[in-house]
């Protein structure tokens, strides 16, 4: 039951999210030649879908817990993760307001996605963190060992700052440089 667990994580926070996010890439995205509404219908499904894969990651590491009589939520790794779970389910939900931005009578469209972005940013950057702190538990540092661990940790530590730097160069930096 426990194995489950990081690859549901894994699979949420290391492709699903990923690729959700690199869908805005104009570098990067294999749907960059679709319409908008296209790519944000893709984002959407991708990210309920990682979404889905945390949430029943975390019920499988709660219950496997519960199981084995073991605490909950009593690690770096363990708090961040559930943080980062509440996190992407709040971000989620307020990602259905760019759906519908007349719900936000006093937000413009533009500042909706720029705080959803950069929201969002935070919840990704959550997760990675949670991956990294679960790379460091004695389970994952007995299992992979030698150059493969500083190659797996390398991963969710280049995402995210591909990530940090597609956020940065569509909102943060133009944003700021029309000011």
């Amino acid at each position: 039951l426990f194995s489950w667990h990081p690859l549901l994580m894994a699979l949420a926070f290391s492709f699903l999210m990923t690729e959700a996010l690199l869908i805005f890439s104009p570098e990067t995205s294999l749907l960059r030649s679709f319409s908008r509404k296209v790519r944000v219908r893709v984002h959407w499904a991708l990210q309920l879908l990682a979404l889905l894969c945390a949430l029943l990651g975390l019920g499988i590491i709660t219950y496997n817990k519960h199981l084995n009589g073991k605490g909950h939520f009593v690690t770096w790794h363990g708090l961040t993760g559930l943080l980062a779970v509440l996190y992407t389910s709040g971000q989620c939900a307020g990602g259905v307001l760019l759906l519908y931005p007349k719900l936000m009578k006093n937000w413009t469209l533009a500042k909706l996605k720029l705080y959803h972005a950069t929201s969002g940013l935070v919840g990704y950057l959550l997760g990675c963190a949670s991956l990294m702190l679960g790379m460091c538990s004695l389970w994952f540092t007995t299992t992979v060992t030698g150059a493969s661990w500083y190659l797996a940790m390398l991963c969710p530590l280049v995402t995210s700052l591909v990530i940090m730097n597609q956020v940065s160069n569509a909102y943060l930096y133009r944003k700021r440089s029309q000011h």
